[in-house]
């Protein structure tokens, strides 16, 4: 059954699009994220009155269809295509800039996923391991891999940039 509970409606408006946006960073795909996203919340009607914390719910489901797609799929569609911006609340200008979101697309799925709901949805790091299904452990790792493949593919990017810069 459905809600009509008048608590979803003002949890689903005041929250689409910050959970778009985390949708958005864990596929890179506009229509597949707003696809994510509804269906989260559908799962989150049906249930409405037995969950607790709907925004770990939603976050959950939206990261656990994600993993199911990867499972299913093994690549995904890169597109330079931005979702539209919500309310801001700061963490659209850390996710704005284009270098942050080439090299977060370049990272494998469970990295991205750990980058994502640990420092654009500042979830600490038990309620990412939550949402993930994993251990504390292996947040931090994925997210510690990830960092450091970020500062690296950055770093070369900036020094390319720099070299192109030089030789003209």
């Amino acid at each position: 059954m459905v809600t009509s509970d008048p608590a979803y409606t003002e949890f689903v408006l005041a929250r689409q699009a910050r959970l778009r946006r985390v949708a958005y960073l864990l596929c890179g795909d506009a229509a597949l994220a707003e696809d994510l996203l509804q269906e989260a919340l559908i799962a989150l009607a049906s249930r409405w009155e037995s969950v607790d914390n709907p925004d770990a719910f939603v976050r959950r489901v939206i990261y656990r269809q994600r993993v199911s797609s990867w499972r299913k799929q093994r690549h995904e569609v890169v597109r330079d295509e931005l979702p539209d911006r919500g309310v801001p609340d700061g963490a659209d200008d850390r996710a704005r800039d284009q270098e942050v979101h080439d090299a977060l697309r370049a990272l494998p799925p469970r990295q991205r996923a750990a980058l994502v709901l640990r420092y654009f949805e500042d979830l600490t790091e038990a309620q990412t391991a939550e949402v993930m299904g994993v251990r504390l452990g292996t947040v931090k790792s994925l997210s510690h891999q990830a960092v450091a493949r970020m500062r690296a593919e950055l770093e070369a990017r900036r020094a390319s940039q720099r070299e192109r810069e030089g030789t003209r």
